[in-house]
């Protein structure tokens, strides 16, 4: 029996600052096509998030178009899902102008990330950097989402987006849905190659330590095959075993395998051919979303048609949110 019923709204954003790694597609973007069936799915380029930092202009707008070209390419349909790039819809800085009027000082103040930020950049602690949590409010409550996957690391930025919408709606009466966190099928975390205690990070400045979406066949190869493991040379998943249990996480992630099954198939055989088989999957995983990335980055002005039609659809819906919020708060509109 078919039902009309409402699909949920899910909303992610990525930053164009510099090509995914591995981890960052088995980890997230993986899932995100996958959500497309389920869900109305909202899926941003953060190119506003990412000028904290003062990225060179130029480099921002390649990085831009890139990270748009490599959303398609991992299989978000822009028929199905709208996929924007964030500063095309103007309604998120405007809201989030809002937001931070609804902001208590100290409650910004406490979030971690601005704290990390700051010492690591003490040359340029901007309010841009500060005030990056209301407008992460406004990305997700401009489209009244229900849900957003998010990573350990962004816990806190969803908790006063909660506390934000909560306090605007106690004053004003409903204006926003206040989201959950997503849950979906667990991406795994993926650890960096060269030292596996640690996440894999497209910053990382040993190249070695992490996999790029858009590595070749040969560069992965070599990647894996220099990747740490251990001196036991034997395929089996236990505390301690830090390389290895982060190679058997991704050639599961790869194949769809069990640990117990990865186990089994690597019995009695040494780390050289775990490795060639972990690359070769990983090979495999990844070369249709470089080919097809390849193929859209040569193609601007479809990219751009498909940006533009997404940042109208993307504004329809935004633009409904902002009315309502300026209307609550009293703005003469004409």
């Amino acid at each position: 029996m078919e039902t009309n019923e409402k699909k949920k709204v899910v909303l992610s954003a990525i930053q164009p600052t510099g090509t995914p790694t591995l981890g960052n597609y088995l980890g997230a973007l993986k899932n995100w096509k996958n959500m497309a069936d389920d869900y109305d799915c909202f899926y941003a380029v953060a190119d506003l998030h990412s000028i904290t930092v003062r990225p060179e202009p130029a480099q921002l707008r390649r990085r831009t178009l890139e990270m748009y070209a490599l959303l398609l390419a991992i299989g978000l349909d822009p028929e199905k899902n709208t996929v924007f790039v964030q500063s095309h819809v103007n309604a998120h800085a405007q809201l989030a102008w809002i937001l931070n009027c609804y902001t208590q000082f100290g409650e910004a103040a406490r979030m971690t990330q601005f704290k990390d930020k700051s010492e690591k950049h003490p040359e340029n602690v901007n309010v841009g950097l500060f005030a990056y949590p209301t407008l992460m409010a406004a990305d997700i409550l401009l489209y009244q989402a229900d849900f957003v996957p998010i990573g350990v690391d962004q816990k806190q930025h969803l908790e006063i987006t909660r506390n934000i919408a909560e306090r605007f709606n106690g004053l004003y009466g409903d204006t926003f849905t206040i989201p959950e966190p997503f849950i979906g099928k667990a991406g795994a975390k993926i650890m960096s190659l060269q030292e596996p205690t640690k996440k894999m990070s497209k910053s990382d400045t040993n190249v070695k330590a992490f996999i790029s979406v858009l590595d070749d066949t040969d560069t992965i190869v070599r990647k894996i095959k220099s990747a740490v493991t251990d001196s036991e040379a034997r395929v089996y998943y236990a505390e301690g075993k830090d390389g290895v249990n982060n190679l058997m996480g991704i050639y599961s992630c790869c194949t769809g395998k069990s640990f117990e099954e990865i186990e089994q198939e690597f019995e009695g055989k040494g780390y050289g051919d775990f490795k060639a088989a972990v690359a070769e999957a990983v090979a495999a995983e990844l070369a249709p979303v470089r080919d097809e990335f390849n193929r859209l980055i040569a193609d601007k002005s479809y990219l751009n048609a498909c940006m533009e039609a997404g940042a109208q659809k993307a504004a329809r819906v935004a633009n409904r949110t902002l009315r309502k919020a300026m209307k609550k708060v009293g703005f003469y509109q004409l």
